[in-house]
């Protein structure tokens, strides 16, 4: 078998990196226009509501993980996890009077175990932090280097 050579594998990692773009702009985009949706339904009714204001918070999270990917090329494992915070605590507040006790209970537990992630990395992440040489820091995002 044939062993890719520095240039294939560069194109590769190059390819990649231009996906990952694509595919963060498309995420903006339709991020922003979901967002627009929404504030101009809150301007329909003429009334906001929690879940209005929490959907729009998930909103402004996943634009925050977007731009924070844009900017350094990695991704803390935190922002997913606040959104889903967020996402469980929205679900819970839309069907709180239609959901069975067993179901409230393990939401609010799902939101417990999340929190108590969140806590565990950032615990670790200020006790134990990464040395710069030990980031997986393949070339996302660097400019090619000249010869």
């Amino acid at each position: 078998m044939k062993s890719l050579g520095p240039t294939s594998i560069e194109l590769a990692k190059r390819t990649l990196s231009f996906v990952e773009a694509i595919g963060l702009i498309i995420i903006g985009i339709a991020t922003i226009i979901a967002t627009s949706i929404e504030i101009m339904h809150m301007f329909e009714v003429q009334r906001v509501v929690l879940q209005d204001l929490l959907l729009l918070f998930i909103f402004l999270e996943v634009l925050a993980m977007v731009g924070l990917y844009f900017e350094s090329g990695q991704l803390p494992v935190r922002y997913p996890i606040y959104i889903a915070i967020v996402a469980l605590a929205r679900y819970l507040i839309l069907g709180v009077e239609t959901m069975e006790p067993w179901r409230i209970v393990g939401i609010a537990s799902a939101m417990f175990v999340l929190s108590l992630t969140v806590l565990a990395l950032r615990y670790g992440h200020a006790k134990f932090p990464y040395i710069a040489s030990e980031r997986n820091t393949w070339p996302r995002h660097k400019p090619p280097q000249e010869d």
